[in-house]
């Protein structure tokens, strides 16, 4: 026999967070490079900010894979100014972030990679891509001026 749902049976309560993974993306990049600089920003997120990340999964098989981040990546998309002006307020309010610069798309490592941003000033930084963790409001805040990516 199956499981019926009665009128007695209580929905569970959504999952709610008091805290936003966001993701804001230059407009003008290509479907390949949204998703790479997608993958990477969010990479580091878990090492620097441990609480972001849920419990390991298990199929009914019980063949392990790894955790995941524990709530939703908000994507967003915004012009050249709307990212240097998004980067600037996450500073401002030292929120954890990660950058993604033009000049990574050039460069095939971590070594290379770093070694560009440390090269440029930081208001010299052609982003491309921004990551922000931190309180709802906050990351709103940062945030405000761009739109939802489609």
């Amino acid at each position: 026999m199956g499981c019926m749902s009665t009128e007695n049976d209580i929905a569970p309560e959504p999952v709610r967070f008091d805290t936003k993974i966001a993701v804001l993306l230059r407009d003008d990049l290509e479907t390949w490079q949204r998703l790479n600089v997608t993958a990477f920003l969010v990479s580091g997120l878990g090492s620097q900010v441990p609480e972001v990340v849920g419990e390991p999964y298990e199929d009914a098989d019980g063949t392990p894979y790894l955790p995941m981040f524990r709530q939703p990546v908000l994507v967003f998309e915004g012009d050249k100014q709307t990212l240097t002006t998004a980067h600037a307020r996450a500073l401002s309010r030292a929120l954890p972030r990660s950058v993604f610069t033009a000049d990574l798309f050039a460069s095939g490592n971590d070594r290379d990679n770093r070694a560009a941003v440390r090269a440029v000033p930081r208001d010299g930084l052609d982003l491309v891509g921004l990551a922000v963790y931190g309180p709802r409001n906050g990351v709103d805040k940062v945030l405000k001026g761009a739109r939802m990516h489609p």
